[in-house]
């Protein structure tokens, strides 16, 4: 099978303080995006590991995950190549915890900016996913997983021979 189907698989992060969750500014093709901290699945690594090192490099913040709050999938079509690519998110729900703001944050992004509910909800044009607002409705409405639900095999961290 030449052209087999593969969806991009990606992890992101629903992290709450105080009545705020924590989201990134990130410069894109289409413009200033909002999205939670978020980035693909690395070779070696589960998608937990790479939500941990995710929300690291495009906050400044150690993360520590607490449970899944969901696996999403969408369809997205680019507006400047036409490329058609299908997402599988894996979101993760846990705490912020030390902020490293002498880190510099992966390129495209502008900043971490911590913003209430109401004020994500209201910039839903600017969202770079269609979970955004999804993946904190789940997370408000308290669905919760264990950590465990996903699991990976050893073999993802062993080198090829």
């Amino acid at each position: 099978m030449p052209n087999r189907w593969k969806p991009n698989v990606t992890a992101a992060a629903v992290i709450e303080r105080d009545g705020h969750f924590l989201l990134i500014e990130e410069d894109t093709a289409d413009g200033l995006r909002l999205n939670n901290p978020a980035g693909h699945l690395d070779p070696g690594e589960s998608p937990v590991q790479a939500c941990v090192r995710e929300v690291l490099e495009e906050t400044g913040y150690d993360f520590v995950p607490e449970a899944l709050v969901g696996v999403y999938m969408n369809r997205f079509v680019r507006t400047r190549t036409g490329d058609d690519i299908t997402y599988m998110r894996f979101t993760f729900c846990g705490k912020a915890a030390a902020h490293h703001g002498w880190r510099a944050l992966d390129d495209g992004i502008v900043r971490a900016v911590w913003m209430t509910f109401d004020e994500i909800k209201a910039t839903a044009e600017r969202h770079r996913s269609p979970f955004v607002v999804r993946n904190i409705e789940d997370y408000l409405s308290g669905k919760r997983y264990p950590l465990d639900m996903v699991f990976t095999h050893d073999s993802v961290f062993k080198s090829p021979l």
